[in-house]
């Protein structure tokens, strides 16, 4: 289980940076938190790799050096501004304003500051949010998507070949130092490829990238399951060729891709954007918390399930995926370009979730204004 003050980042960086962020960049810049996971994670690897040549003490070098992150972390917090929510929640209206006008570039914020008050005003009414979030017809969407988006997240299976990918890789017939730099090759695909969301995610949309990325990862989980499933079959004996190892490789890659460049970091970026400043906080607490659960449960059950499921395993999140592909065809309605403030109008033109809006949903710059944004 993560520990409490990596859960507390989760909670609050993806939040702090859809609120500081311009709507028409806001995917961009949200998904930098996620590239930065990602460039971590490649970082850990070589560390891996590194230290596992050492004669003695690897593990101590590999684990203190964890300590740099953490350190940079705490140096960061210190200078780093509130956004003008949080400024308007406490009262501080003349600094909120300049703070919008800084992070903005202009002095002309009148009317994106007008929709932060009037959120803020809504969300002064609210008494309990996790209450408001749970019984209120109107943020039901938020809820489900709260709940959806980080359950589907895990259940791609991603954390399958990031956490256990060495062992993955050596179970599948390759030498230790090859699981090693298996490892290490699939950190640097998981890179790049968020360096395609970040391009993508402004341009073409969230909804583009989920399908995509969906069928993506389909495709790659059966091609890899099928190659597994004919040399291994379900005894687990047998061996793995120089080319068919090199075909499952590949595979994978595609597959980490896939999740790169839309389960990763849209995961993070949807249900941040989302929610209404009343219930913001509760919302993101139910995405963190629920991550975080499955992310656990894979991480303790991975093991049994490969060795009972075998070539399975894969045809198993396989499913999943076209399961959380269809939802999101359905469910997910394009948030691009909308200001955070005034997402109700998203869900009040949604052919499923109008059903929950009310008439008054639609707040901030007016139905003009989201056309021109989007």
């Amino acid at each position: 289980m993560a520990h409490p003050s990596l859960t507390l980042f989760f909670q609050s960086t993806p939040v702090y940076l859809s609120e500081m962020a311009p709507a028409k960049i806001r995917g961009a810049l949200n998904i930098g938190f996620q590239m930065a996971i990602t460039i971590g994670i490649l970082i850990a690897n070589l560390i891996n790799y590194g230290t596992s040549q050492m004669a003695k003490n690897g593990w101590r070098v590999s684990l203190g050096l964890a300590a740099v992150p953490a350190v940079i972390m705490v140096i960061g917090s210190f200078v780093l501004p509130d956004t003008p929510n949080s400024m308007l929640e406490r009262g501080k209206y003349e600094q909120a304003r300049e703070m919008l006008q800084k992070i903005r570039g202009a002095d002309n914020v009148d009317e994106e500051f007008q929709d932060l008050c009037d959120a803020c005003e809504a969300a002064k009414k609210v008494d309990n949010p996790w209450k408001n979030i749970f019984q209120q017809a109107k943020y039901r969407p938020a809820l489900v998507f709260c709940s959806a988006i980080p359950f589907f997240q895990q259940i791609t299976g991603i954390n399958v070949i990031m956490f256990y990918a060495p062992v993955l890789f050596k179970t599948l017939g390759f030498a230790d130092d090859a699981s090693l730099i298996s490892a290490v090759i699939t950190g640097a695909v998981n890179v790049v490829s968020t360096l395609v969301s970040i391009y993508a995610v402004d341009r073409y949309g969230r909804r583009i990238l989920f399908l995509e990325g969906g069928i993506q990862m389909i495709v790659s989980q059966i091609v890899v399951g099928t190659l597994i499933g004919m040399k291994f079959g379900t005894t687990g004996s047998g061996t793995l060729t120089p080319a068919t190892a090199d075909w499952i490789l590949a595979f994978i890659c595609l597959y980490v891709a896939g999740f790169a460049w839309s389960w990763g970091p849209l995961g993070w970026l949807v249900p941040s954007e989302i929610c209404p400043l009343e219930i913001r906080p509760a919302g993101q607490a139910i995405n963190v918390s629920v991550n975080m659960f499955f992310t656990f449960l894979i991480g303790q059950f991975f093991l049994t399930m490969l060795c009972h499921m075998k070539f399975g395993l894969f045809y198993f999140f396989g499913g999943m995926v076209a399961v959380m592909t269809v939802f999101i065809y359905f469910l997910l309605p394009e948030t691009k370009g909308v200001p955070i403030e005034e997402m109700g109008r998203v869900w009040k033109q949604h052919p499923f979730w109008k059903r929950y809006m009310p008439d008054d949903a639609v707040i901030g710059g007016g139905e003009e204004n989201y056309v021109k944004e989007v």
